[in-house]
């Protein structure tokens, strides 16, 4: 290679690492942008990775089209460095990363998983599931990564053979120390109600009562969380992240379609840089606990990004074909896969 050729190379290698650090640096909001099409995805395919739960692969339950697997999130300022699932290894070897809250922490956690170990698909893995506590570890790097089902951070206890949801308590919390990495959501769950609600009676504090509003509930939840995180992290060992609201799409009003009804039959995403329907009232509220955390934590502010993915759904192919309409989870390989590239963008940056 001649003298020019060489410095060309270079300056073209000097311009991606700039754009790469511009990608993840302060100046830029990774999460501003759009959808586009890319090719190159998805980053890995379903096949490949025979772990995932059936709710969550959608083309070994029929569903006939692939262009959902097409996009790739484009920030508006910058580049988003494609996730590399080697390098995540390397950087994070010997460390313990958990996930803690609901199905849709299960999603990403399973999105992770598959991207590692696609990645590096020579590398044995160790998968399994104590109580609570699912782990899949890579023992050739010593990373562990663990997802601890809890859907409301804070205490459900069996009380008089009634199930008593406590706002002001996280005895569980114990479990959560000593990680590298915390990964936290909850919010659907505060949804349920009839024979789905989990809880029989809500206490606040010295209240016991039948029910409250349950946003109001959540806000109280998430307040006790965060005393949690002031009193128990060590911000210069643990990297505290929580997950933002995941939007389902349940009515087509939202963007602006009253023909579609839902995301059934959705095979586009919305191609824009907004969302008809807005920001959802609980991403609010989780905005505003954060800012009262003196701890660092991170939003992994997924929420407009994932409205602007109707297409991403499983649909009537969560559980093996046309059966019910699952417009909350994700499809894997799918948009939670761009969850973790935003989170791995975050982790590197920090």
């Amino acid at each position: 290679m001649g003298p020019f050729a060489f410095a060309t190379s270079l300056l073209l290698f000097l311009i991606e690492i700039c754009q790469q650090v511009d990608g993840i640096g302060s100046k830029c909001d990774i999460y501003k942008g759009k959808w586009v099409f890319d090719a190159s995805y998805p980053l890995y395919n379903s096949s490949n990775c025979p772990f995932i739960h059936q709710e969550f692969n959608c083309q070994n339950n029929g569903r006939p089209d692939r262009l959902y697997q097409n996009f790739r999130w484009q920030p508006t300022s910058c580049n988003l460095p494609r996730f590399n699932g080697k390098d995540f290894l390397q950087k994070f070897r010997g460390k313990r990363i958990m996930f803690v809250g609901d199905s849709l922490g299960l999603n990403q956690w399973q999105s992770l998983t598959c991207l590692l170990h696609t990645a590096t698909p020579q590398d044995p893995y160790i998968s399994q599931r104590v109580a609570a506590i699912s782990t899949f570890s890579f023992p050739t790097y010593g990373v562990s990564i663990m997802f601890l089902r809890n859907a409301f951070l804070v205490d459900i206890v069996n009380e008089k053979d009634r199930r008593v949801l406590k706002l002001n308590s996280i005895g569980n919390g114990r479990i959560w120390k000593g990680y590298d990495v915390l990964i936290f959501d909850t919010w659907h769950w505060w949804l349920l109600t009839g024979r789905k609600q989990p809880w029989d009676y809500v206490q606040d504090n010295n209240i016991t009562r039948k029910n409250m509003h349950r946003t109001v509930a959540y806000k109280k939840a998430l307040r006790t969380w965060a005393r949690w995180v002031n009193l128990n992290v060590d911000s210069a060992k643990t990297k505290v992240f929580f997950q933002g609201v995941s939007p389902d799409h349940v009515d087509s009003r939202d963007w602006a379609d009253p023909t579609a009804k839902t995301c059934r039959g959705e095979t586009w995403p919305i191609l824009s840089t907004e969302y008809p329907g807005g920001s959802p009232p609980p991403q609010d509220v989780l905005k505003r606990v954060l800012r009262s955390v003196s701890k660092k934590v991170h939003l992994l502010d997924i929420t407009r990004l994932s409205q602007l993915r109707k297409d991403g759904h499983p649909s009537a192919f969560g559980y093996g074909g046309h059966r019910g309409n699952d417009c909350t989870h994700w499809c894997l390989p799918g948009v939670p896969d761009t969850w973790n590239e935003l989170l791995f963008a975050t982790l590197i940056q920090t």
